[in-house]
C-alpha cells in the first residue's frame, strides 16, 4: 500500500516553485520587480541597462528552486525518487536554515537591501527550510529503504 505523501515536503518543494516563479518574474518584468523584492538598487539598475548580469544570476536561482522543488516532491513521494535524494534533502534543508539565521552576517554585504527584506526573506527561508528539515525527518525510515 503506498503511503500518502508528505506534507512538509510538498509545501517545500510549492514553496520553492512560488519563488522561483516570483524570481522569473523579475527578469521578464525588470527593474520594478527587482526593487519590489529587494534585489537592490544596482541590480534594477543593471536591468534598467539591458545588462546580462541581473538575468543570469536570476535565471541560475530560479534554476535551483526548481531542482530543490523536485527533490521535494521526491523526497515526499509524490514523484520518482532522484539521485542522492536524501543528500540532496539534507544539503537543502541546511542551506536554508543557514540562509535564514546568518541574515546578520550577510547584510553588512548587502548594504542596498533594507532591514524589513532581511527579515522577511530570512523568515522565509527558515519556514521553507523547517519544512524541509521536518519532512526529511518524517520521511527519513523511507528515504533509507533501497527500492527493488
Amino acid at each position: 500500500m503506498k503511503s500518502k505523501p508528505n506534507k512538509y515536503l510538498v509545501i517545500a518543494a510549492m514553496c520553492c516553485v512560488v519563488a522561483a516563479i516570483a524570481h522569473l518574474g523579475c527578469i521578464v518584468f525588470g527593474a520594478d520587480w527587482y526593487r519590489f523584492f529587494g534585489a537592490g538598487e544596482q541590480m534594477a539598475q543593471m536591468a534598467e541597462q539591458g545588462l546580462w548580469y541581473p538575468a543570469m544570476v536570476t535565471s541560475a536561482i530560479v534554476l535551483i528552486l526548481f531542482i530543490w522543488a523536485f527533490y521535494g516532491l521526491a523526497g515526499a513521494g509524490v514523484i520518482k525518487r532522484l539521485p542522492l535524494t536524501r543528500l540532496a534533502l539534507i544539503l537543502i534543508s541546511a542551506i536554508f536554515i543557514l540562509r535564514g539565521i546568518s541574515f546578520a552576517a550577510l547584510m553588512p554585504m548587502f548594504p542596498e537591501n533594507s532591514l524589513t527584506f532581511w527579515l522577511i526573506s530570512s523568515g522565509i527561508c527558515l519556514l521553507i527550510g523547517g519544512c524541509f528539515a521536518v519532512g526529511t525527518y518524517q520521511q527519513w525510515p523511507n528515504l533509507t529503504r533501497k527500492k527493488v
